[in-house]
């Protein structure tokens, strides 16, 4: 999830962009990557929970990550709904207050943006609400960032609300079929997720000192490990139904590129991992052994945060103005 300063380019963009300098020196640092991508296959087997024709899977995955992060993140931030909800794409001001206000437990700052404020729930004070609540929670926040992320939300079924709708007519917006499949890989995630992050220190949301040169968010860090929830499908369908897991190689960048982009080594990253929401596995590598794995060659890990600066705040912008 890359959202930090309007109007920049997003890591997740550039590392799509093959003419990007980001993409170019990323697949030129770490060619070799087939064989990371043949194991992660192999261990995630096949698919756990597949989703109905009913689930819109791009705000899906956005709910699913709020909901993973509520259960590892005793405050897990929610200023970028505030954005969305503040850009004023939508006619669900009143709703959105609504719901914000209750999940910060407190007034939200009229006109403020994220840069000025950062709001923070607190899991805990909800613990007597029901998983149906927390779904819809989690689906009405994804709907909100779309609202800040999305270059057009003409068919957001945000829009099937009024000024005058409530916090009520906006958890109604995602449908049965999509609460359930949130309770599902909830589920999957309390089985196998939570028991396999290593113990430490828990950020979500976080920015590194390189979102400043290039939006960039990462879902999780936990004891020193960096984790990117995925909730695609996976495959293609074989003939009996089922699903293998798929790791793109942007997936790959993006681990690396959050990575390099703690220059002054803030969140002491030891190790990046992949969560497959929809399989249920935990890809982890040490930061350093995959880094040499994919160069084919020991690594200077400081060396290349330094490199990648220099892409991202001189490469990149020289491109720019071509």
């Amino acid at each position: 999830m890359d959202s930090s300063v309007p109007g920049m380019s997003a890591l997740t963009y550039e590392i799509k962009n093959r003419n990007s300098p980001v993409a170019q020196w990323l697949d030129a640092t770490f060619p070799h990557y087939k064989e990371i991508q043949a194991g992660f296959r192999t261990a995630a087997g096949p698919a756990r929970v597949l989703p109905s024709k009913q689930v819109s899977p791009g705000t899906q995955g956005a709910a699913i990550d709020f909901w993973l992060r509520m259960l590892v993140d005793a405050q897990p931030s929610i200023d970028l709904p505030l954005a969305g909800l503040l850009s004023r794409r939508a006619p669900c001001l009143q709703a959105g207050a609504e719901l914000l206000r209750e999940l910060a437990g407190g007034q939200i700052p009229r006109g403020a943006g994220t840069d000025e404020v950062e709001l923070r729930m607190r899991p805990a004070a909800f613990a007597d609400r029901s998983d149906q609540w927390w779904a819809r929670v989690c689906y009405a926040l994804a709907l909100l960032v779309e609202l800040y992320r999305a270059p057009t939300v003409e068919r957001s079924r945000l829009m099937r609300l009024t000024p005058a709708s409530t916090a009520g007519d906006l958890l109604d917006l995602a449908n049965d079929d999509e609460v359930a499949d949130l309770f599902a890989m909830r589920d999957l995630a309390l089985d196998r997720l939570l028991p396999a992050l290593p113990a430490g220190p828990v950020a979500t949301g976080m920015t590194f000192d390189g979102s400043a040169d290039l939006n960039a968010d990462a879902d999780l860090i936990a004891g020193g490990m960096l984790v990117d929830f995925k909730a695609s499908k996976g495959g293609i369908p074989r003939a009996d139904g089922t699903r293998a897991a798929s790791l793109a190689r942007a997936d790959l960048d993006q681990l690396l590129g959050y990575a390099l982009m703690d220059y002054s080594d803030t969140y002491r990253l030891n190790a990046v991992a992949i969560y497959a929401v929809r399989f249920g596995h935990l890809a982890a590598w040490p930061l350093e052994q995959l880094c040499a794995q994919m160069a084919a060659r020991p690594v200077d890990f400081t060396a290349l945060r330094r490199d990648f600066a220099h892409v991202l705040r001189v490469q990149l912008p020289a491109q720019r103005t071509r």
